[in-house]
């Protein structure tokens, strides 16, 4: 993707993001159609589906040769990641959208021939969008953000993490996961995988890290995070693929290897 095409697709982009957060907030104290998915912890509503359906109409219309990732469906059975692909999750934190109102995100990352391109965070009752095109930077809103900081010792890092998998012995190593909160200065649980990416990009946590997440968890968040410096794989440290569920670290690199010392993987 050449830079003047990158700009092109980054401009439509954020207006539409931009767009599909004013469309939710209008709606915000209207009646909204709750159903679970795999769970009852598995949240989707109507404005969940409508967002993603806002998403593929531009994108078939103005891209007709792009291919479109989504959450709720909408889009294409994808196999490969040849051309272009957006990979949309319209609200990321839907549990927070519910009980919260507050606290999720639109995310959306744009890939060319598996490159990541452009990723867009917004954090939609914020009004706070985080973004970033391949080599030129993160931002917040106007802000560059900074490159995270070369030296950090897991001692004095904060760490994004879901305690739900420190506590479930049938899904992980917990002992690992454990020591790792142990050395921690602190441990937060945001709710919504792409501010927690986020938030590391910005250099407010050192770490995020999960044992399960789907492309369009992370799909923006990465491309963020590589341009300020940091780095994101699996928790064995092998590289994350784009059309998979990944167990997720992502950080300052100066304490990944720790983080991955500490055998916090998926059972098999």
């Amino acid at each position: 993707m050449n830079e003047q095409e990158r700009q092109q697709i980054y401009n439509r982009a954020k207006n539409w993001v931009l767009e599909a957060g004013e469309r939710i907030r209008t709606k915000m104290d209207q009646p909204i159609v709750i159903e679970t998915k795999s769970s009852p912890n598995d949240l989707v509503t109507e404005l969940d589906q409508e967002t993603e359906q806002f998403f593929i109409e531009r994108i078939r219309t103005q891209y007709p040769d792009h291919q479109v990732l989504g959450e709720e469906g909408f889009g294409d059975e994808i196999n490969h990641v040849q051309g272009t692909v957006w990979i949309v999750d319209p609200i990321d934190g839907t549990m927070n959208f519910v009980h919260q109102k507050q606290h999720f995100a639109i995310s959306v990352g744009i890939y060319k021939d598996g490159v990541g391109e452009i990723g867009l965070i917004y954090d939609v009752m914020k009004d706070c969008l985080y973004h970033a095109k391949r080599g030129e930077g993160a931002y917040k809103n106007d802000e560059k953000l900074p490159l995270l900081p070369e030296e950090r010792k897991l001692e004095q890092s904060i760490i994004g993490l879901n305690h739900f998998w420190s506590i479930d012995n049938k899904l992980v190593h917990k002992e690992g996961l454990q020591s790792l909160i142990r050395k921690a200065r602190g441990t937060r649980s945001y709710g919504s995988a792409a501010l927690e990416f986020a938030f590391v990009a910005e250099g407010i946590v050192d770490a995020y890290v999960t044992m399960q997440l789907s492309p369009w968890d992370i799909a923006a968040g990465v491309i963020l995070v590589q341009e300020v410096g940091g780095i994101t794989t699996q928790a064995d440290g092998e590289p994350i693929t784009l059309l998979d569920k990944n167990s997720i670290i992502t950080c300052n690199p100066a304490i990944h290897q720790e983080i991955i010392d500490e055998h916090i993987e998926l059972k098999t």
